[in-house]
């Protein structure tokens, strides 16, 4: 079967059921929706807990040199 005849008989499938084909399309969007704010919260959650994590000792080294460098640019 060639290309276009499967591309028309899609969209006569489509036209003819045309309520189904958009409750189903609204429902794979509400789906989609839900696993995007799922992950969003877990996202946040995991990086909260990663922020609230101590410093590993030799990034305490870094992370003072930093707020050392920074303080000299904020002087000038």
């Amino acid at each position: 079967m060639s290309e276009r005849w499967e591309i028309t008989d899609a969209l006569d499938y489509i036209t003819a059921h045309r309520a189904e084909v958009e409750a189903e399309y609204q429902q794979v969007l509400h789906d989609a929706q839900e696993i995007r704010q799922y992950w969003e919260e877990r996202y946040r959650e995991r990086l909260a807990a990663i922020a609230a994590r101590p410093p590993k000792p030799e990034q305490a080294a870094i992370r003072a040199k930093l707020a050392a460098a920074k303080a000299r640019l904020s002087e000038q």
